[in-house]
């Protein structure tokens, strides 16, 4: 592993432990050459992911990106991160579970959606807007309606 700190190839691995889930194993690492000390974390991948984009371009799966994402849809709301943790790990295993490794981009938009509608319903309108390009207040009101139909539905996490 390269020292982010001074380049070196050569880091050592100190300490080693699963993650609380376990679905990763988080690994602290020193630099011999320049001392740094820095976290670095290893998953399982089942296969190579693409995602076909909609204007028809090919970019690998980012799972940083797609993290990033939903935890700005999350900012400011009270949702623990081991739930952040979960929600992720299970679009990733979700998306690495179909029978093709180039997915279009749109189911990932998909499954982020029912995600976040039910984990935090601010943070559902949130992605919903940039997802679905909201360009009018009716957008968020017609999103709103279609979540308050749901108020009775099984299983819903209210944050409240």
């Amino acid at each position: 592993m390269r020292c982010p700190y001074c380049g070196s190839l050569d880091t050592q691995v100190k300490d080693s432990r699963p993650t609380d889930d376990s679905s990763a194993i988080r690994r602290r690492r020193v630099c011999p050459d320049c001392g740094g000390r820095f976290t670095t974390f290893e998953r399982v991948q089942l296969r190579e992911l693409v995602l076909i984009k909609r204007s028809g371009r090919r970019v690998p799966f980012d799972r940083d990106k797609l993290q990033r994402s939903v935890e700005v849809a999350l900012r400011k709301r009270p949702v623990d991160g081991e739930r952040i943790e979960r929600l992720i790990n299970g679009i990733v295993r979700q998306l690495e579970s179909m029978g093709d490794s180039e997915i279009p981009s749109e189911k990932v938009g998909e499954l982020v959606m029912a995600g976040l509608k039910n984990l935090d319903d601010v943070a559902y309108v949130r992605f919903a807007s940039v997802y679905r390009n909201f360009r009018e207040a009716k957008d968020f009101g017609d999103i709103i309606g279609e979540l308050a139909g749901d108020d009775g539905a099984p299983g819903r996490d209210k944050l409240a």
